[in-house]
């Protein structure tokens, strides 16, 4: 007799995992109307503070950044990744998130490692005032090798239809201000294991009294609670989260038509994991704008007389909030004024 067990899905062990897992997946917010064990989850859709509620959706995954984090056991930062550059991305439309599924993808399942990244995701969506709701745990040996992970969520948010920030309302002359990225954020990492593959020598190197792996693992920076005051502001035109890209490849998605952006790559912080990239890579200046966000997580384009009150009050948070350029008539693009200043 073959079973499914020797066939290399265990139906027991998977069941004690999902039993594992229901503590993480406890919320107190009253909107979740079911727990883990329904075939979907039932959330309350009333929004009585708003006018005219919109949900914001979104899926996400943390790219081959996963790969490196279970290698080096940052099971639970690689989660925060996750978790944040989802939220991001619903952010930039001015929206708060309300409720995540995540879907955890497997060759074999390992109780103890499903258990920690389903608890390191629900805490990332606690620490910013949404829920985890439920999702999904797939073994899939044969398709999968046994020890790999491919972790994947989406996210419901809501806005207030006439808050939405979609970059409509951009004009000439707004200015463009950035907010510092935490480090590679979920972008790149590609190439960090090729270098890693042709220069091992890169590990032992130190950033900022930070190991080479504790640098380009640290988790994606989260901007929500840093920017949702600013949320209905009306001198806040237009936001964009800086991934896959770089800033040309992500601004130019919120520019109207007729007006370009215009950056000055001379003013941007360049983080120092970037310089060593850089030094090890090779890469041109070109190259790695579009890889990385060389220091810029997020952009927001706002009213040019209240960029210095904005950028104060970002800064306060805690972020690094700067001015890089301005809004020019064109046609939609962005343009990269200047040189990188490696120094």
């Amino acid at each position: 007799m073959t079973t499914y067990k020797d066939s290399g899905v265990d139906i027991d062990n998977a069941e004690a995992t999902k039993r594992a897992m229901a503590e993480s997946l406890k919320t107190s917010d009253k909107r979740v109307l079911n727990q883990l064990g329904a075939f979907a989850s039932l959330v309350d859709g009333a929004f009585p503070e708003m006018k005219h509620p919109i949900l914001v959706c979104k899926t996400e995954e943390p790219g081959s950044k996963q790969l490196l984090a279970f290698q080096h056991d940052k099971i639970e930062s690689v989660c925060e990744d996750m978790i944040n550059h989802l939220i991001n991305d619903i952010v930039v439309m001015g929206a708060i998130p309300l409720f995540v599924q995540d879907a955890v993808i497997c060759g074999k399942i390992e109780k103890e490692k499903v258990t920690r990244i389903v608890k390191g995701i629900a805490d990332a969506c606690k620490a910013q005032g949404c829920t985890l709701t439920g999702g999904e745990t797939s073994e899939q040996p044969g398709v999968i090798p046994a020890g790999t992970y491919i972790l994947t969520s989406s996210i419901i948010g809501v806005v207030d239809k006439e808050n939405i920030v979609d970059g409509s309302s951009i004009q000439e002359g707004n200015s463009v201000l950035a907010l510092a990225s935490s480090g590679l954020h979920t972008n790149g990492y590609t190439l960090v294991r090729k270098l890693l593959a042709d220069h091992p020598e890169i590990a032992q190197e130190s950033i900022d009294g930070m190991s080479f792996m504790d640098a380009v693992l640290t988790p994606h920076r989260c901007y929500f609670q840093i920017l949702k005051d600013l949320f209905g502001n009306v001198s806040l035109h237009g936001m964009a989260h800086i991934t896959g890209g770089g800033i040309p490849g992500n601004l130019n998605r919120i520019l109207p038509k007729n007006l370009n952006a215009e950056i000055d790559a001379s003013a941007i912080n360049i983080l120092p994991i970037f310089k060593t990239i850089k030094n090890y890579s090779g890469a041109d200046d070109a190259d790695l704008i579009k890889t990385y966000n060389v220091g810029v997580g997020l952009i927001a384009v706002v009213e040019a007389s209240q960029k210095d009150a904005i950028a104060k009050k970002i800064s306060s948070k805690g972020v690094d909030c700067y001015e890089i350029g301005t809004i020019v008539k064109g046609e939609g693009n962005v343009e990269m004024k200047g040189l990188l200043s490696w120094n």
